[in-house]
């Protein structure tokens, strides 16, 4: 079944601590080749019917993203899309 995908990021002005902790990790795990990380969220939403991309867009603006700090996107995935990026 179709599901609809809210990725949710940090707005690049906005300073990601998260991120910049994940970075600062890196060379002491070797990997030095990294510039910079964000961290964000990734949010699936199953419809009961036929997956209505203009109201996930309407969910994720209301609900998941604080549209001050945040961006997001909207976008169609097959199920075995989903086991992918579980992997």
């Amino acid at each position: 079944m179709p599901r609809v995908v809210v990725d949710v990021m940090l707005k690049p002005e906005i300073l990601d601590p998260q991120g910049q902790a994940v970075a600062n990790a890196l060379p002491r795990l070797g990997v030095g080749d990294v510039a910079s990380v964000r961290i964000g969220r990734r949010i699936e939403i199953e419809f009961t019917g036929e997956p209505d991309l203009d109201r996930a867009r309407e969910i994720a603006d209301k609900l998941l993203a604080n549209p001050v700090i945040e961006d997001f996107t909207v976008r169609l995935i097959e199920a075995d899309e989903t086991a992918d990026a579980r992997s």
